[in-house]
């Protein structure tokens, strides 16, 4: 019995394993900063959150309220480019999920101000590519992300928020 057991399972396996790699290939990747608005929805559901869309003059935010307190918003341009973030809540988000190509550039840019950096100031990355600022303490974090390069016109940083 634990032989045919064994065969049973081992046949399977393939079959698991196609199945998981067509899911993950189907799944979209989550949207980030300069990413495209075609993976909010991934986000809303990583963050098992509720989303409701705020239009603006010359874009559209998407705020995702995840029910661990955390909320979430995504500038998206008329061309359907993220260019800023904004968070807020007792924790900060998935970093790496936010800034996707952007994250090991801020990973070493955090570094590089971590040696300068004392006590609890805020981050504040403002490097030509993308800008980063984050601050808080445990139960009140707050941050925003954009790229300067994909502002859509008229729009300013400040904005952001």
């Amino acid at each position: 019995m634990c032989k045919r057991q064994s065969r049973s399972i081992s046949s399977w396996l393939p079959v698991a394993g196609t199945g998981l790699m067509i899911f993950v290939i189907a799944f979209p990747a989550w949207a980030s900063l300069g990413g495209d608005s075609a993976s909010i929805q991934a986000d809303q559901l990583q963050m098992r959150g509720t989303r409701q869309t705020i239009p603006a003059e010359s874009y559209t935010v998407h705020e995702i309220q995840a029910a661990t307190g955390v909320v979430v918003r995504e500038y998206i341009s008329r061309d359907g480019k993220v260019f800023g973030l904004a968070w807020h809540g007792p924790w900060p988000p998935d970093m790496r999920q936010l800034l996707g190509s952007y994250f090991e550039q801020y990973v070493q840019a955090a570094k590089a101000q971590s040696v300068s950096r004392m006590g609890r100031r805020p981050l504040m990355i403002d490097h030509p590519a993308f800008v980063v600022h984050l601050s808080g303490h445990p139960r009140a974090f707050a941050g925003m992300a954009y790229v300067p390069g994909i502002l859509p016109p008229g729009v300013r940083a400040e904005e952001i928020q």
